[in-house]
C-alpha cells in the first residue's frame, strides 16, 4: 500500500442563506487556496462530491468544473455523495501508483431548497419514500431508540455552537433555547442548520507529500461500511457499520487526540463515540462540527480536512475523521490521520 496524506485543506466561510454565488463561484476561492498552499497548478486526478437534487439540475458537477479548469484535459470523476466519499475514491486511485496527487472537493447550497424533502426523494422509491418520512423523522426514531439524556444532548449542542462561534468558517449560532419539538424527541437546535458552502482537499502520495507539506497528515487507515437501507432490519440504538469501519481503519490502535464526527443530529455523537471506542478525553468536533455548519455534500469532507488541519499545524498527533450517508447513520466512512508514518511508499 502506498502512503497517502492530506497536504492541503480549504473551505468557504459558510452561510445560512443564499449569497447569490453559483456553485463554481463558491468553489473557485477554495481551489485557488489549495493550489497556492501546495504550489500545484494541475493534479494527477480530480474527483468531486455533490448532489443534483440540491442544484435542481442533472450533471450539476459538470458546471462546477469551471472552477477547476478542464483544459488541457484532466482525469476527473464524481460521486453523487458527500466529498468524503470522493476522497475515498481518490485514495484508491493513488494506490495505483501512476499518479502522485489528487484534488478532492465537495459543495452544496441547501438554502435554495427543502433539504428534508430532497433527502426523502433519495430514499427507496417503492417502500420508504411513499411513507413521507424525512431525515429528521427518521433521526427522531433513532433518538428515541437511544433514549439519550436531554441535558447531555443540550450540552453537545451548546458546546458545538460555542466552538462554531470561535471558528470563522462556521455559522454564528446562539446557545440552544426553547422547549418546542422539531420532531419529538428532537428540538430544532438538535438538527444541523441549513448551510451553503464548499471545501477542497489535496492528497499526495509518498515523497511527493513530503515535498508539498512540512508535516503531512498521513492517512494511516481508512474504511467504509454500510448497513441495510431499511430501518426495521437495524438496531437504531447503535451503529454497527461505524464500529466495523472504525476497527478496519485502526481507530483503537493508538491514542486519539481529536475526532471530527459527521453528526447532523445531537444524539448521533454518543452513538458514534461508543461505536468508535472514543474515550471521554477525546476532543470531539472542536471546529463546531455539523451542528455549527452543515454544507451538505461537503460536511463529511470538512471533517477530514479539519482532522488533517490539526496534524498539519502540529496541534495534534493522531486524529479521526468520520463521514456518513443515508438514514440514521446507514453508511459510515472512518479515516485515521497521523503526523508520522513509515517511509514505505513506492
Amino acid at each position: 500500500m502506498r502512503d497517502v496524506a492530506v497536504v492541503a485543506f480549504a473551505q468557504t466561510v459558510h452561510t445560512g442563506h443564499d449569497t447569490g454565488l453559483a456553485e463554481p463561484e463558491l468553489l473557485l476561492p477554495v481551489i485557488d487556496e489549495v493550489k497556492r498552499a501546495t504550489g500545484l497548478k494541475r493534479f494527477g486526478f480530480t474527483v468531486s462530491g455533490s448532489c443534483d437534487y440540491l442544484a435542481g439540475a442533472p450533471f450539476s458537477f459538470v458546471s462546477a468544473l469551471d472552477a477547476v479548469g478542464a483544459w488541457p484535459p484532466i482525469s476527473e470523476s464524481h460521486v453523487e455523495m458527500d466529498g468524503a466519499f470522493a476522497l475515498y475514491e481518490a485514495w484508491v486511485r493513488l494506490q495505483h501508483g501512476d499518479i502522485d496527487t489528487a484534488l478532492v472537493y465537495g459543495f452544496g447550497k441547501s438554502s435554495m431548497s427543502d433539504i428534508r424533502e430532497i433527502m426523502t426523494l433519495q430514499l427507496d422509491p417503492y417502500y420508504l419514500a411513499p411513507l413521507g418520512l424525512d431525515q429528521v423523522s427518521y433521526a427522531a426514531l433513532q433518538a428515541a431508540a437511544v433514549n439519550a439524556d436531554r441535558a447531555a444532548l443540550d450540552e453537545i449542542v451548546r458546546r458545538s455552537r460555542a466552538d462554531g462561534r470561535a471558528n470563522r468558517y462556521a455559522l454564528d449560532l446562539p446557545d440552544p433555547a426553547g422547549e418546542e419539538f422539531e420532531v419529538e424527541p428532537l428540538r430544532p437546535y438538535d438538527v444541523a442548520p441549513v448551510t451553503d458552502g464548499a471545501a477542497a482537499v489535496v492528497l499526495a502520495a509518498g515523497d511527493r507529500a513530503r515535498e508539498l507539506a512540512g508535516r503531512p497528515a498521513w492517512i494511516t487507515g481508512i474504511a467504509h461500511r454500510a448497513e441495510p437501507h431499511y430501518l426495521g432490519m437495524r438496531d437504531l440504538s447503535r451503529s454497527v457499520s461505524a464500529a466495523d469501519a472504525g476497527r478496519a481503519a485502526g481507530v483503537g490502535k493508538g491514542r486519539v487526540d481529536v475526532a471530527e464526527l459527521h453528526t447532523q443530529f445531537s444524539h448521533e455523537e454518543p452513538i458514534l463515540r461508543e461505536a468508535l471506542g472514543l474515550s471521554g478525553d477525546v476532543t470531539v468536533n472542536p471546529s463546531g462540527g455539523p451542528l455549527a455548519a452543515n454544507p451538505v455534500m461537503a460536511t463529511g469532507l470538512i471533517r477530514v480536512g479539519e482532522a488533517a488541519r490539526r496534524i498539519l499545524d502540529g496541534s495534534a498527533g493522531r486524529t479521526v475523521a468520520h463521514a456518513t450517508s443515508g438514514p440514521c447513520l446507514q453508511q459510515n466512512l472512518v479515516a485515521v490521520l497521523e503526523g508520522a508514518v513509515l517511509e514505505t511508499s513506492a
